[in-house]
This record gives structure tokens, C-alpha cells and sequence, in this order.
């Protein structure tokens, strides 16, 4: 009953305790299909029933950091490295236009190759070409005056995932060489300078308690992005959490109804790792709220590399068959894609 109350004051007040949070995640069972319902009805309210594709381009696997979870870290000496050149991502780019996509994601590791020069030229180049669509960097952190300059040439949205907002926990992820604050600030910087800013974290992580999953979204609400994604801990064989277990997607599904409730407008991603750890996990996650999903663009000949888990789904597929594929999974669950920009829309007044 307790736990029924609590929901009803996160749907009114968009807010709740740490200790509430808590609470309400560890009671999730008594309210899982309430939760996932009112998510639906708020984001239907806000983009219908239309799921929002973003042509994911994984352009490098390089990586200068050594996040202990992360298969492409720098450490790890058994991945085939790759990058693709600026007229690869503009091919890719051509495709996904071709196919219908209005919004790009560049993602890659922390790859000092793409310095900021070429990192302003391709996206120049994409925007130059592409104007009307919407381009993503999922690149790391930067200092303010790099995510300036991406901005200015053409940049519109970010995404840095947090991973974990406490301390101690970020501690055992990651290498002393990396500062939980600082990414934070990252995040900061990025919304001063006009992004849409998207953060989020894995659910499931190595020594990962409930109080830390209390304290993400406590972060997301200080913080108010524009985009979340969140997905399950999936384990990579040539990491130090090789042996951990995954994370679930029952536990990744309620959290994404709670963070619909507490951010009505968010877009937020069913995300790849999902559909990795459940066939279904995808549409799972869009009946518990999201409603973006980022299908590959990349040359079918490096998504295998692009491994930061094990066993990621759709390596092999190319981007017309992804899309048919992705399409009538969608209409089978009432919704449907829809390859328009998928800006963020305001709360209203």
C-alpha cells in the first residue's frame, strides 16, 4: 500500500526521497504494472504513440580510459581497433538519410585521433550536408571550450552517460585517473552552451545497491536533461567483471516508468543492451515508457568491434533490414516509428 502512495506522490510532485526512492525500488513488484501504465499514458501525452530512431554511427572503438567494465577500454589488447574515416560517417550518414533517419548519433571512445579540429570538420560536413536533421555526439568529456566549438558547428545534442552518481561506487568502475565530478560538470557546461543533454547510467553495475540507483535519479532530477538512457550491466570477457552477473530487465524497465514519471517529456531510450539480455527487451521497454530507439548505421563490417559487452545484438544486420525488422516489432505493440528529427518538447505550462 505504502509503495502505491509513493508512486502517486512521484506522478503529483515529480520528486521523492532518497529513502522513498528506495523504497519504492525495493517494493517494485507490488507496483510494477501501474507504474509501466501511467509511464505509457505520460508519454503518449507528450509524442504519441511514435518511437523516435536515431542512426547510431559507431565511428571509433579506440579509447584512451580504462572504465573497468567497458570491453573497448584502453587495456584491453584483444580488440580489433578501428576508426572510420570522415567520408565513411558521411556515407553512413547518406544511408541512414536514404532510409529516412532526420537524427544521427556519432558515438565512439575517448579517441585522441579525433581531435577537435576534425571533430568540427565532420560535424560541420554532416550538418553543411544535412541540415534539417538532427546530429549527436556521444564522444566523452571535453573541456567547456571543445563542446563550444561542436556546438557552433552544428552540434545539437549530447549524450555523457553519469554511469553512477555516488561517489564510492564510481570509485570501484572506474580508474583514479577519472573524476565523477568533472563528468558532471560535463553535463553542466554542455546544457549552459544550449545542448540537448542526455545522461544516464547502468543498472545492474558491479556492487551497484539500491541507495546508488536512489541517488542517479536524484541526479537526473537536479540535473534535468533532456534525454536518459539507461540499460542493463552487461559483463565483457576481457574485463575484470567478466564473472559478474548482468543486470536484469525487470529492474531496468521499472526504472525507466520512474524516470517517465518523474520527467514526463524526457525522450528516452529502449536501449540495445535491453534487446541484448531479452529478445523482447526492447518492446519491453517501450511499454514501460521510452520511446527512442538508436538502430546501427555503422559498416556491417565493424559493429562486431564496437563491443563494450558481450553478445550485442544486430551486428550483422544492415540498416534496410534493421529498419523493416525494427518497424513491425513496433506496430505489434501499438506504436510506430517515426524517423522525423524527435526534438525534445517542453513541459507544459
Amino acid at each position: 500500500m505504502y509503495a502505491k502512495k509513493l508512486l502517486e506522490k512521484l506522478r503529483e510532485e515529480k520528486r521523492l526521497s532518497k529513502e522513498e526512492f528506495v523504497y519504492l525500488l525495493e517494493h517494485r513488484e507490488e507496483v510494477r504494472e501501474d507504474a509501466a501504465a501511467i509511464a505509457r499514458d505520460l508519454g503518449n501525452r507528450y509524442y504519441g504513440r511514435s518511437i523516435y530512431p536515431r542512426g547510431l554511427i559507431e565511428f571509433t572503438n579506440y579509447c584512451k580510459n580504462n572504465c573497468y567494465y567497458c570491453g573497448i577500454r584502453a587495456a584491453n589488447r584483444n580488440v580489433k581497433r578501428y576508426r572510420l574515416s570522415k567520408e565513411e560517417i558521411l556515407k553512413a550518414c547518406e544511408n541512414g538519410y536514404a532510409l529516412g533517419y532526420r537524427s544521427f548519433v556519432l558515438q565512439g571512445g575517448e579517441d585522441p585521433y579525433f581531435h577537435i579540429e576534425r571533430m568540427e570538420d565532420i560535424v560541420a560536413s554532416i550538418h553543411k550536408r544535412y541540415s534539417e536533421c538532427a546530429i549527436t555526439l556521444s564522444i566523452g568529456e571535453l573541456d567547456y571550450d571543445r563542446y563550444q566549438r561542436l556546438f557552433d558547428a552544428g552540434a545539437d545534442r549530447y549524450l555523457l552517460r553519469h554511469e553512477t552518481a555516488n561517489e564510492e561506487h564510481y570509485r570501484l568502475l572506474h580508474p583514479d585517473s577519472m573524476s565523477l565530478e568533472y563528468r558532471k560538470q560535463c553535463l553542466r557546461d554542455m546544457k549552459k552552451i544550449g545542448y540537448a543533454v542526455g545522461t544516464g547510467f547502468m543498472v545492474g553495475s558491479p556492487y551497484q545497491t539500491m541507495e546508488h540507483l536512489a541517488e542517479d535519479l536524484l541526479f537526473i532530477k537536479e540535473l534535468d536533461p533532456h534525454m536518459v538512457g539507461i540499460g542493463p550491466f552487461i559483463p565483457h570477457h576481457d574485463t575484470q567483471f567478466r564473472d559478474k552477473p548482468a543486470g536484469t530487465v525487470e529492474l531496468t524497465t521499472f526504472l525507466l516508468s520512474l524516470i517517465r514519471i518523474m520527467k514526463p517529456n524526457v525522450l528516452l531510450p529502449a536501449t540495445t543492451a535491453l534487446g541484448t539480455i531479452d529478445p523482447k527487451g526492447r518492446e519491453k521497454g517501450i511499454l514501460a515508457g521510452a520511446n527512442v530507439m538508436m538502430p546501427n548505421l555503422s559498416p556491417v563490417m565493424v559493429r562486431k568491434d564496437y563491443a563494450l559487452y558481450d553478445n550485442k545484438i544486430c551486428t550483422g544486420e544492415e540498416a534496410a533490414e534493421c529498419c523493416i525488422c525494427q518497424s513491425k516489432r513496433m506496430e505489434m505493440i501499438g506504436y510506430q516509428l517515426d524517423f522525423c528529427r524527435g526534438d525534445y518538447k517542453e513541459l507544459e505550462s
